[in-house]
């Protein structure tokens, strides 16, 4: 297994181990970390604290040339805010562990360039699924559905 993906699934349990919601996300810039982190906004009462968002927050400021040289690993499929973010700093790859439980703009993702990896793994979709039935409330808020 990709040892960058490995660190997004580690993000997300510990995002699960937080109380929180178990996605992860890893910024590799040619083939170094320069930032990851995991849903956060339970933990942060924060508005915008997804995986992504938390990640690429970890990473501080880069310059563009080395956002244009970087991809972004994330265990569930990005949301509109999170996949806005990877365009505005023309992030060219996506990594992608699952998108059964839910799927972002992932062909807009595409229309725009973004190389979209989709792994399927399974250890995504279960932490999804198991995190869904129980807390249906919370993942309805996190994507923005009501309750």
């Amino acid at each position: 297994m990709d040892p960058f993906f490995q660190m997004a699934i580690e993000e997300a349990r510990q995002g699960l181990a937080e109380q929180g919601i178990p996605i992860g996300s890893v910024l590799v810039v040619d083939g170094e970390v320069r930032g990851r982190g995991h849903n956060r906004r339970v933990q942060k009462g924060s508005a915008i604290l997804h995986a992504e968002m938390d990640c690429l927050e970890s990473a501080g400021r880069l310059t563009p040339a080395e956002y244009q040289r970087s991809v972004l690993y994330s265990t569930l499929s990005p949301c509109d805010m999170c996949s806005g973010t990877a365009l505005l700093y023309k992030i060219p790859k996506v990594i992608v562990g699952e998108n059964r439980t839910f799927q972002g703009p992932e062909t807009y993702l595409r229309q725009r360039g973004v190389e979209l990896v989709i792994l399927d793994d399974a250890e995504c979709r279960e932490l999804m699924e198991q995190f869904i039935r129980e807390h249906p409330a919370l993942w309805n808020e996190d994507i923005g559905e009501p309750i």
